[in-house]
């Protein structure tokens, strides 16, 4: 599986940001997908999940009512949008997706396999 990100790009803190991912290799609508965020110094991690047929999702107490993660299975992408960004947002940002196809622990940090490269979001105070 092949993921690749891009939306990332520098924002002033209130602003609002959206992060694209396009999957390919295999079938997009059987493997629920998420993005996690690492910024220096930190470790990773997940802060929205979806499942396999976006109904439904899970955020990170950090992003709860600031984010919202949704899925396009005809287009084999899963966006991120970011509004209301802090300071503190400002990291490298990864999608993700499960090895297994229906997973279950999508919305556990461990729940994921597979990585794309990041894309760089940095929130100016």
């Amino acid at each position: 599986v092949q993921l690749q990100a891009s939306g990332g790009g520098l924002v002033q803190a209130g602003g609002s940001l959206r992060l694209s991912c396009a999957a390919s290799g295999r079938t997009f609508n059987m493997y629920a997908m998420g993005w996690f965020r690492q910024a220096p110094g930190k470790e990773r991690e997940l802060v929205a999940g979806i499942n396999w047929n976006g109904a439904s999702t899970y955020y990170s107490d950090s992003v709860k009512g600031r984010f919202t993660i949704v899925r396009d299975n005809a287009k084999n992408t899963v966006y991120l949008q970011m509004n209301s960004l802090k300071p503190e947002d400002t990291a490298v940002y990864y999608c993700a997706t499960t090895h297994n196809a229906y997973g279950r622990n999508w919305s556990k940090s461990w729940g994921y396999d597979y990585w794309g490269q990041g894309t760089l979001v940095t929130v100016s105070s």
